[in-house]
């Protein structure tokens, strides 16, 4: 009797742990279901497209600005690049890798960015240029951004 006892106490225990996993696992679809409803289907459902898809389509319509409206330490990095330098950062004149593929798509190494000075700040600031094309002194394009490569505008050639 003693060991049937204990062996239905085992029973016990093993039934509730089955039931406590399948309850776990029902959580967890239900979780993983909520998660894909809100990246997937209710951004698509409102017309919106997800945000890992959005961070990684190219801009295909990038707006442009006036080499005139950029600010004046962002018309001077362009005539640095045009000039071929020398520039102020160790960084500037590097390989742009356009990761978050706002860009028009191209070969690694077409792109290489510079920095453009930000006042008052401590290190490089988030404002940059990134230039496409070889050589680097006569770019085929020019993009600016302001919140570091967040959007870009295309520089309009002078």
């Amino acid at each position: 009797m003693y060991s049937t006892g204990l062996a239905s106490v085992g029973v016990q225990a093993a039934n509730a742990r089955q039931a406590a996993n399948r309850r776990w696992g029902l959580a967890r679809a239900a979780a993983v279901a909520a998660k894909l409803a809100l990246t997937v289907v209710l951004p698509v459902s409102l017309g919106v497209a997800s945000f890992a898809t959005a961070a990684r389509a190219p801009q295909q319509d990038l707006p442009s600005v006036a080499i005139g409206a950029l600010p004046p330490e962002a018309r001077a990095t362009y005539q640095l690049i045009h000039s071929g330098g020398p520039f102020p950062y160790d960084k500037d004149g590097t390989v742009f890798q356009n990761r978050e593929r706002l860009l028009p798509a191209k070969n690694r190494g077409h792109y290489r960015e510079y920095t453009v000075k930000t006042p008052r700040s401590r290190d490089r600031g988030a404002r940059r240029i990134v230039c496409g094309g070889k050589p680097p002194t006569a770019p085929e394009a020019c993009y600016y951004t302001a919140d570091h490569y967040a959007s870009f505008s295309r520089i309009a050639a002078p």
